[in-house]
């Protein structure tokens, strides 16, 4: 089960309380205090790692808990530091205070770690009180709490180009033909139903990563369809591969199916209009009606955009389309 949000509690450890004691030994006429400092409590520290791909894991453990350190003891010993705790998170993860919405941290390479909560302090034994004119203190510190924290984690794949379009646009087909990836693929909407990953290698050891996520359908922004949930793991592609089905089978118009999307993509997010983008017209093998076709391609040259032909059966056009997409995604800075 692919989950790409989760909230959980986070605490660090208290820190342990100072001691209060004196020395009374034999032969020490002057023992004076003695009381050791209370140990440090332990951190919570968040580490991205590449060998996990899902947050699943925080729906049924919620709650993280460093331990607590030690109380100080007599003749002057300190407490024991508490163990901090360290999470594993999937690289892509964003850390948000759930409590002010402020983003804390966001991985975005493996082997980064932040300190989410910080331990508290050991208190002072009273030994750390005693002076010339305070020779048998009696005061001692409490130990410092830990920090606690709510947080909102997000997860965002990190992909070079993110596939777009309607259910059944081919979307999975494509990635599945280009890269090793192994979608689920059917000819009922909707077939995918979590975001997925295919690397693409091409020759000089280039490679790309391109993301498939659900399809969109109009009214995607009011909840309609699976809704534009998914549409955050393609916010750090560098290109948008806009993928319209031209076959008759459709029984709608290609332009309008483009206009559709562009509009849900622009109702989750400004940024995503803007960002660089390519139209792709899948299914040319079942496209009869040649018109199809040429209408979406002078759509895409009014915009700006380049446009591309393809037949993920027949592999009609596929060699170009990824050579066309190295290009381009190798020559966007990524953010």
């Amino acid at each position: 089960m692919f989950i790409d949000e989760a909230r959980i509690l986070v605490k660090a450890g208290d820190g342990g309380n100072g001691c209060l004691a004196f020395r009374r030994e034999k032969y020490i006429p002057r023992g004076g205090p003695s009381g050791g400092d209370g140990g440090h409590g332990g951190d919570v520290v968040l580490i991205s790692t590449e060998q996990e791909n899902t947050l699943l894991k925080f729906r049924f453990n919620p709650e993280h808990k460093a331990e607590r350190g030690r109380h100080g003891e007599g003749s002057n010993c300190t407490g024991a530091a508490g163990r901090s705790i360290e999470i594993l998170v999937p690289v892509g993860t964003i850390v948000y205070d759930e409590a002010n919405g402020e983003r804390l941290y966001d991985f975005t390479k493996p082997g980064e770690n932040f300190r989410v909560a910080r331990g508290g302090k050991g208190g002072k034994g009273n030994a750390r009180f005693a002076s010339s004119t305070h020779q048998v203190p009696t005061e001692h510190e409490p130990g410092r709490p830990g920090e606690e924290r709510r947080l909102r984690l997000e997860l965002k794949l990190l992909a070079d180009v993110g596939l777009v379009g309607f259910p059944n646009a081919g979307k999975s087909t494509l990635i599945s033909r280009i890269s090793a990836a192994r979608p689920k693929i059917a000819d009922y909407p909707f077939t995918t139903l979590e975001p997925s990953l295919g690397v693409v290698q091409l020759d000089g050891f280039r490679t790309f990563v391109v993301a498939d996520i659900p399809g969109l359908i109009e009214g995607a922004h009011s909840g309609h369809g699976l809704g534009i949930q998914f549409l955050r793991h393609i916010e750090r592609t560098r290109l948008l591969a806009h993928m319209v089905d031209v076959s008759e089978a459709t029984g709608r118009d290609p332009v309008h199916d483009f206009e559709i999307i562009m509009s849900e993509l622009a109702s989750f997010s400004d940024e995503l209009v803007r960002k660089p983008m390519i139209v792709v017209a899948s299914k040319i093998d079942a496209a009869q009606d040649p018109e199809r076709c040429a209408a979406l391609r002078a759509l895409a040259e009014s915009r700006g955009l380049p446009y591309f032909e393809i037949s993920s059966v027949t592999g009609e056009g596929l060699d170009t389309l990824k050579y066309a997409i190295a290009d381009r995604v190798l020559s966007t800075p990524q953010e």
